[in-house]
């Protein structure tokens, strides 16, 4: 059985192949040196990853009456790893074998192992085997690479009383280790691109007036196009393009009475009825307003990378009352809110910040002013009470006394409105750090600095992601991968991107 491992061991003898291309096609010159033909064919897979299937067939001699013979039939798929998708050098791999032989009359070199040459041996061997290898590039279609590994499996054959005759006179099966090794000649299909180089072109130069200098044009290659990437906020920051609403945690900011919320813009306000805390749906544009709010409250939930961080609810009355009522009254509205939000969306309470605003002295004074500036100076005299007199049930009774009562009955109908009735709400959010968009900026600007190599092995960490297309196509150009290059730029295109559709136009029309 030794004598059979021994041959195995020459003839299982394994090729690889460069990831760089698409298709290879290689042979192996040691498995040559054994008199028999192979052929390997890969195939990539993905920038670390490719496959092929390695065949090796030996029919001679083709007449058993030959004391002498190393007939066999070899199978041996296998699937690689290449540490480096972009400069392809090192490689692992596993690949299983199947081989059939018929020997007899050996001499093994350097007399490794001595062969009855009265016997002959028939049959199968199957194993599974792993190696490591190195590829060295020859130009644009051609490599040669080294590979060493061994295989574990079970030989499995029939013993012949000669070389030449068929009465078997035993049968055995051993499981072995074997070497493998090779030496393989790769070419490429289609080939690398071929890099790409800047010329310079000067234009005919046209008959000018007299005495003045004729320029040189130059046309310079085509340098193509990267814009930055946009950060991913998640649900939430999508929603926020149409929902102002919505703001960042980081903008959060916990409520003070010295704050005028009227020119917060970007709220959205609920109304009570006059002196009531109970949320009417119907009453106003509450349904629609409410409606909003839960809906944008659901939709971030059920985001993985965005999350609702605090609810702001501010409940307000207005300057007219008693303060004690009003008080109350602003912390219940406030409170309405919260509730009613609870009941449609499972929200814990810490996640709500609930205040009630109490008197919104600094709104009603803030709304005086802008009717001041818009000529209406006669509420010049309700602004200097506010200023000046400090206790709230006297400011109010000033008020009411101003210009014979008509300063404070044009207050009642035109500023008090919606004071007395508001409710205000902020959604603020938190999102997962978009850690794909700063690797595609990082890189984008190492190709802005013709750091194209280092840039392309940032990229290809996020190469799956759609943002990275264009940056990536960039990289592949510049490095001289053309065609998979052109690939990117058209997958980007595809999706909308701007700079891509104007970098696949001109580096299409230059070529």
């Amino acid at each position: 059985m030794k004598r059979i491992s021994t041959i195995l061991t020459f003839f299982l003898l394994a090729t690889t192949q460069t990831l760089a291309q698409k298709v290879t096609v290689s042979n192996n010159l040691l498995y040559d040196a054994t008199m028999t033909p192979n052929l390997r064919l890969g195939v990539r897979l993905s920038p670390h990853w490719s496959m092929g299937v390695t065949g090796g067939y030996r029919p001679w001699p083709s007449s058993d009456e030959k004391t002498t013979k190393w007939k066999h039939l070899l199978v041996s798929p296998d699937v690689r790893y290449w540490t480096d998708s972009v400069n392809v050098h090192h490689f692992f791999g596993i690949n299983p074998v199947y081989a059939h032989y018929n020997i007899s009359g050996i001499k093994l070199p350097f007399n490794l192992y001595q062969l009855n040459k009265d016997r002959r041996y028939q049959g199968d061997f199957g194993g599974i085997g792993a190696f490591y290898g190195y590829s060295w590039p020859l130009g644009r279609h051609w490599n040669i690479e080294a590979a060493i590994g061994a295989i574990v499996g079970i030989a499995k054959y029939d013993t012949y009383e000669c070389g030449h005759c068929g009465r078997k006179v035993g049968d055995d099966k051993k499981v072995m280790v074997l070497p493998q090794a090779a030496l393989n000649i790769v070419y490429n299909i289609p080939g690398r691109p071929r890099k790409v180089k800047e010329e310079v072109v000067q234009a005919v130069v046209m008959p000018q007036e007299p005495m003045k200098t004729t320029a040189k044009i130059e046309q310079k290659a085509y340098k193509p196009v990267i814009s930055p990437v946009p950060d991913n906020t998640g649900r939430a920051g999508e929603l926020q393009k149409s929902n102002p609403v919505l703001a960042h945690i980081s903008a959060y900011k916990p409520y003070d009475r010295t704050r005028i919320l009227r020119k917060d813009k970007d709220a959205l306000y609920v109304h009570f009825a006059l002196g009531k805390s109970v949320l009417d749906n119907n009453f106003r544009e509450n349904r629609v307003t409410l409606d909003r709010i839960v809906d944008i409250t659901r939709q971030i939930m059920a985001d993985t990378t965005s999350s609702v961080q605090k609810i702001q609810l501010v409940g307000l009355a207005s300057v007219e009352g008693p303060i004690w009522g009003n008080e109350r009254l602003a912390q219940k509205r406030a409170m309405a809110l919260q509730q009613y939000i609870q009941q449609q969306v499972a929200l814990p309470d810490s996640m709500f910040d609930t205040v009630g605003g109490g008197e919104a002295w600094a709104e009603f004074r803030d709304q005086l002013n802008d009717e001041v500036m818009a000529g209406n100076t006669g509420l010049q005299a309700a602004i200097d009470v506010i200023d000046h007199e400090s206790d709230l049930d006297m400011r109010e009774r000033k008020l009411r006394k101003l210009d014979k009562g008509r300063t404070w009955q044009y207050i009642k109908q035109n500023i008090l409105k919606d004071q007395r009735n508001s409710g205000y709400i902020r959604i603020y959010y938190d999102y997962v750090p978009d850690q794909a968009a700063a690797t595609i900026n990082e890189a984008s600007q190492l190709l802005a600095a013709g750091r194209y190599q280092d840039a392309l092995s940032k990229l290809n960490t996020v190469r799956n992601d759609e943002r990275a297309q264009n940056a990536l196509g960039v990289a592949l150009w510049q490095t001289g991968q053309k065609e998979e290059a052109l690939r990117c730029f058209r997958r980007a295109a595809a999706n909308g991107n701007a700079d891509a559709v104007k970098n696949l136009n001109a580096l299409t029309n230059e070529n």
